[in-house]
């Protein structure tokens, strides 16, 4: 028990990488000039607000009616900052000049939400709007920070809608968020079914990441099994390193696939991504979606048989990280994709030259990969943040058998190293 519960600490801190320091910085500074840019989003969420400190709005329990925020972010000047990284204050609340910054945190009801979400997008080129479902390991306020950066780095015009679900943010909660992905998909159902009756809509995409695929997928498949087909707005889906089992995935794709109206579905694969291989354990060794070979058997005739377009990324360096964020690390291929999303193109045409780009970026990916921390997402489908959040000091707490006293993680989180070097003098 000792040594199993050692190995499931280990690999629970090779999945780790959707989180950040967070605390205090929803506290808004108000509608301020700043010298950055302000990236505006609507928030819907099943996340309980219910011992929410200040600053963070929502936490990582369950509830089971959806709440709606109206969030505003500063992102700090180009010239301080570098595609792929968030920039987060040392202290809440932040220096515009320099950090992200929160201008803004509204409380509304769904009636206000739908009203704000139907003014915005009509006056948004294409009237297009972005979802983004985020992965294991996200605090609310990781994520809302996470998609300003993806808004803002993808250069698309777009209405960003953040669909948030309950993730405790914690490196043990694993198993809690996965059944939190469950719970949450009936949620995004019904976010996607309204979003497309809003006559001012005219495209959507969909950008998902890890876990987030499984809420994504479940969701659309819930919707073609109802309707017999997806909503003819729903132009691009995303699923970017899916953490899903393949067998399960196959399936999944298949009842899409039977729908009467399908968008292109775009996934991003790496067979390097160390969190998925950790993932293919915890999960009694059987593939993850995100982490297979395109190109080999059974897996190319199957996503032939499904339609479904795969960029296979393992060639793009991420200067020795998890595999896991390479779209966070690269800013090319982020910007790349950005804008065809921007021209109105989905991912899926003109495979081959965009494929062409993607490898002439891996060819240099030594000397294009920024420096970046990392983070959950970065535009338009930057994907996860490699720094190690404050839970790590609850490890400790939540290890049996004393297994933490044999863990030492070297991290570069300075909270981290504090919380680890007081348990040590403990």
């Amino acid at each position: 028990m000792f040594i199993r519960s050692a190995s499931i600490f280990l690999s629970l801190l090779c999945l780790a990488g959707c989180g950040g320091t967070s605390d205090g910085m929803l506290i808004p500074i108000g509608e301020v000039a700043t010298p950055g840019r302000r990236i505006d989003m609507l928030v819907a969420t099943i996340r309980s607000s219910d011992g929410a400190q200040p600053g963070q709005m929502f936490t990582g329990e369950r509830n089971g009616e959806l709440a709606f925020a109206d969030i505003a972010v500063s992102v700090p000047p180009d010239s301080v900052r570098q595609i792929g990284e968030v920039q987060w204050p040392k202290t809440a609340p932040g220096n515009p000049a320099t950090d992200f910054v929160t201008l803004k945190t509204d409380r509304i009801n769904a009636q206000e939400a739908m009203a704000r979400f139907h003014k915005r997008v009509a006056a948004t080129p294409k009237r297009r709007a972005l979802v983004f479902v985020h992965g294991y390991n996200t605090r609310f306020e990781d994520a809302v920070y996470r998609f300003a950066q993806i808004v803002h780095d993808s250069e698309a015009p777009v209405t960003g809608v953040l669909y948030t679900w309950p993730s405790r943010g914690k490196l043990l909660a694993y198993t809690y968020d996965r059944e939190s992905a469950n719970y949450s998909r009936d949620a995004l159902e019904k976010i996607l079914q309204a979003m497309a009756k809003d006559p001012s809509v005219g495209e959507i995409a969909i950008l998902a990441h890890s876990m987030g695929n499984w809420v994504t997928l479940e969701a659309l498949r819930q919707m073609v099994i109802r309707d017999k087909t997806l909503p003819r707005k729903l132009q691009n889906v995303m699923l970017a390193a899916p953490d899903v089992d393949i067998d399960v995935f196959r399936q999944q794709l298949a009842s899409i696939d039977a729908a009467t109206y399908k968008p292109p579905i775009t996934m991003f694969v790496s067979q390097d991504d160390k969190a998925l291989a950790v993932s293919n354990k915890l999960w009694g060794g059987t593939a993850r979606a995100g982490a297979v070979d395109p190109k080999l058997e059974p897996y190319k005739t199957q996503f032939a048989k499904a339609h479904l377009n795969v960029i296979d990324l393992t060639d793009v360096h991420d200067g020795g990280r998890s595999g896991h964020g390479k779209f966070a690390e690269s800013p090319e291929v982020v910007q790349m994709i950005g804008r065809r999303l921007a021209s109105g193109q989905s991912l899926g045409e003109n495979r081959s030259g965009l494929g062409d780009q993607i490898s002439g970026v891996a060819m240099g990916a030594a000397g294009i990969v920024g420096s970046a921390a990392g983070f959950v997402a970065s535009a338009p489908i930057a994907i996860v943040d490699k720094s190690t959040r404050d839970s790590l000091g609850d490890r400790m707490e939540e290890m049996s058998n004393g297994a933490s006293d044999l863990v030492r993680l070297p991290t570069s989180n300075p909270r981290a190293r504090k919380a680890e070097h007081a348990h040590e003098a403990e």
